[in-house]
């Protein structure tokens, strides 16, 4: 299913939830944080997407490749932590987002940025969901 063509109003209304959530957003971060969320929810299309993006914002190979392991890897700030734990939390909702995961980032973003930071994980996921649901592949755009 092309689901821009099938429901653009749809379509429209999360582009524009994501571009008002990635405004001031460090590129880099928002492109670890929609990987990572794509890695979760087994999303090809939005892997290839997004790997491709980070890559042009300067992000090293070294740092994409290990980002299903950045717990164990040297490579991430803390602050990059802060918003991956995060991302995970949000993404397997069914595991809850703990306090000790949402209060550690909140140390590292002010309210306003935290905010715009949990609707980028959620408009990753809602692009993962309506990706996956609609088979739509890398390379089909």
């Amino acid at each position: 299913m092309n689901f821009a063509a099938v429901a653009p109003k749809v379509f429209k209304a999360v582009l524009g939830l994501h571009a008002a959530a990635v405004e001031g957003l460090d590129p880099v971060l928002v492109e670890l944080v929609q990987i990572r969320a794509a890695q979760l929810n087994h999303c090809a299309y939005c892997l290839d997407y997004h790997i491709t993006d980070a890559r042009k914002a300067g992000e090293s190979e070294d740092r994409v490749h290990q980002l299903p392991a950045w717990r164990e890897s040297s490579l991430y700030t803390v602050r990059e932590r802060a918003a991956l734990a995060l991302t995970e939390a949000v993404t397997l909702l069914p595991d809850g987002v703990s306090d000790e995961v949402y209060e550690e980032t909140a140390r590292h973003f002010d309210e306003a940025t935290l905010a715009r930071l949990i609707a980028v994980i959620l408009t990753a996921n809602t692009w993962n969901r309506m990706n996956v649901t609609t088979r739509k592949t890398p390379g089909t755009d």
